[in-house]
């Protein structure tokens, strides 16, 4: 490998990363801070050949290298000052990936020769290169057919939060090859179970290429859900390849399924100061992360993991809008989940709607054309920032979430805020343009306990994740029903079967955009544990050996009528305007005893009529009457030149025939609709 310094000259500096042509390889490297950056190129015996870039313009250091292919293996090396106090933590010690890489050789496992410090804050002599994987150089990167995407509006959508190996390592009958990985969503057992429950979308856990945390590896676990991105650019190799994936996207295309991935652009696994030097550390600590506003050495930390992203720094912005464009034209994406989205935003004043990083998103022509997602919270000072994104982000609603757990769980004062929500959050969200579906409406996700397990643990049990229980929410305002954890008692499963019926229903009926966590549809269970993050095991995987079949027919029955029924999905917020027909497009009442008070904090129910709104499609009226008592209720339905018809039940699996008497029992949700009339 003697002879690539022969090969090499300035270069252009276009395109960041190695990118390869028909004769050589043009390649950029991002650093501001840098006095050097060296191409390190390794042989079929790991020989290193290091080159430095001869030309720099601006803040990209360039060449040209003539002669390097494609798959070639390669690393980065950056010289300049350490010194922790101003920001910069450069050694040359340490194999860098880089940040543009589309591969790497090999999967990214943690060694302590990636430590960037000794202990004495001192750089580290030991040279990583061994422990490191390899960048593999590309060619052009492939193109996605943007006419496959299905498209499906944003009022029609139903999303399904899954884990690639927690969806497929336990399902029956798949091939041990497919099991864990991505293949296994593309299994035409696993599609038609999708769309024998109604989903439109993947919402997908992070794929990105990550790092399994020191201390987890110390406790003998791992970073299951992988939140700790080492490669924006890169497939996690325990997963599959890009090739893999762009077939399945394509699969699930073709049968009308949208793929959306949770992204990671807030931190990166380099963690705080002690953490390891892999990538942005190395090649420009000062530039690519948010330093600790006290000039001491470290990193501001809003997202808990140890550093943040600097989204306000132009290279770091353009990384990042970058990553996102490749998975959409090369891939196939449909839309991205931001993890700790307000994150994204911030600058010196804390969260800013007006940021960089949301005006880039909004004018791109290709990121404004996909599902955009935000986890509207980070840590950080008034991090929490639900109703702030703007149209036409959707957002995470922890809000309903716990509204919708607190009124089934009986909580006083829980009725009223619940009516809001069915009606999809207007006081959070009806402001700038905004649409009933800015709220993604969930009772699970990932980040907590499943359904079953709010309904049979009071108390979170996590002591398998070595933090002696205290981790994951502490609040979760869930209720065991008698019992904490698995029950004989027949009435206490009754009970808890209803109740996860009740909950499911609440969340799928609602005006907005319902999110169901994978598994949610048959009672997976996590045994207790609210958060499963480093839990590579049967606790996060899904078991689908015993399922509870009452709890899967509501789940599709839901959102059957959800398709069925335009009223249910409406693209505009309801106040109650004059719909079509002129009559009013919401009529709510108290549901109770005598003559119940709407305002009374232990109103046990309510009965909402639903109209179409003007402008709206043609769709029958539907009313949806909740009691959340132990106690049978009746309601007297509107009068109608049609029958009311029960459609859906949460106390019975099935909807029972004969005359509609108006009982509501007790801990149930009921859909009534008049198909051939208005009332």
């Amino acid at each position: 490998m003697s002879d690539w310094t022969s090969r090499l000259s300035e270069g252009r500096g276009t395109a960041l990363g190695v990118l390869c042509d028909d004769d050589g390889a043009e390649v950029a490297v991002f650093s501001e801070h840098a006095e050097r950056i060296e191409l390190c190129l390794f042989d079929e015996r790991t020989r290193e050949t290091r080159l430095t870039l001869p030309g720099r313009t601006g803040a990209i250091h360039h060449a040209r290298v003539q002669g390097l292919r494609p798959g070639q293996r390669y690393g980065l090396r950056a010289h300049g000052p350490y010194a922790p106090e101003e920001g910069h933590r450069f050694n040359p010690a340490k194999l860098l990936l880089d940040p543009y890489a589309r591969a790497w050789d090999g999967p990214l496992r943690w060694h302590p020769s990636q430590r960037g410090a000794c202990d004495d804050g001192t750089p580290d002599p030991t040279d990583s290169a061994p422990h490191m994987p390899k960048c593999l150089a590309r060619g052009p990167d492939p193109v996605a057919d943007p006419s496959a995407r299905p498209h499906t509006p944003w009022q029609d959508t139903v999303l399904y939060e899954a884990h690639i190996k927690g969806l497929t390592q336990l399902w029956p009958g798949l091939p041990d090859t497919q099991r864990g990985r991505i293949e296994g969503l593309a299994h035409p057992e696993v599609i038609a179970h999708l769309k024998a429950l109604g989903i439109t979308a993947v919402e997908l856990l992070p794929l990105h290429a990550f790092l399994d945390d020191e201390r987890l590896l110390r406790l003998g676990l791992s970073n299951y859900w992988g939140y700790n991105t080492a490669g924006f650019f890169v497939i996690e190799p325990r997963y599959g390849s890009l090739e893999a994936l762009r077939q399945t996207v394509a699969r699930l295309h073709a049968e009308g399924i949208e793929v959306i991935l949770d992204v990671v652009y807030n931190h990166t696994a380099e963690s705080d100061h002690l953490g390891p030097t892999l990538a942005f550390r190395g090649l420009d600590n000062a530039s690519y992360y948010r330093l600790d506003p006290a000039g001491v050495g470290g990193y501001a930390n809003e997202s808990g993991c140890g550093n943040a992203l600097d989204l306000a720094h132009p290279q770091v912005l353009r990384l990042v809008m970058d990553s996102l464009r490749y998975w959409v034209t090369s891939v196939g994406i449909d839309g991205f989940r931001f993890d700790l989205a307000p994150l994204l935003t911030r600058g010196p004043g804390g969260f800013d709607p007006g940021s960089a990083f949301l005006a880039a998103v909004a004018q791109d022509p290709v990121l404004s054309t996909v599902k955009l997602i935000a986890e509207p919270w980070d840590i950080g000072s008034e991090g929490h920032r639900l109703g702030r994104f703007p149209a036409p982000w959707a957002e995470w609603n922890d809000s309903f979430r716990d509204g919708v757990r607190a009124y089934w769980k009986g909580e006083a004062g829980s009725t009223n805020a619940l009516a809001g929500a069915l009606l999809g959050s207007a006081t959070v969200f009806d402001h700038g343009a905004r649409a009933p579906w800015a709220s993604v409406n969930y009772v699970a996700c990932h980040d907590g306990f499943t359904t079953a397990d709010l309904t049979a643990y009071t108390e979170r049990h996590n002591t398998a994740n070595g933090e002696d229980g205290r981790d994951g929410h502490a609040h979760n305002l869930s209720d065991n029903l008698g019992q904490e954890g698995p029950s004989d008692d027949p009435t206490i499963e009754a009970a808890r079967r209803q109740r996860r019926r009740s909950l499911l229903a609440t969340a799928l009926l609602a005006q907005g955009v319902p999110m169901l966590l994978a598994g949610d549809e048959i009672g997976n269970s996590q045994h207790g544990n609210n958060n499963a993050y480093c839990q590579d095991n049967e606790i996060s995987w899904i078991d689908w050996s015993t399922p509870d079949r009452d709890l899967l027919e509501t789940v599709r029955a839901c959102l059957a009528l959800r398709r069925r029924f335009g009223v249910l999905r409406q693209g505009v917020f309801l106040h109650g305007q004059a719909g079509a027909g002129g009559l009013p497009t919401v009529q709510w009442s108290g549901l109770g005893s005598g003559d119940p008070d709407w305002h009374a904090p232990t109103l046990p129910g309510f009965q909402l009529l639903l109209q179409s709104a003007a402008g709206q499609p043609a769709s029958p009226p539907a009313l949806i009457a909740c009691n959340r008592s132990r106690d049978n209720l009746r309601l007297v339905l509107p009068e109608s030149a049609q029958p009311w018809t029960r459609l859906l039940d949460t106390a019975r699996a099935q909807a029972a025939p004969g005359p509609e008497d108006g009982l509501i029992r007790g801990q149930s949700l009921v859909l009534f609709a008049c198909e051939d009339g208005t009332p």
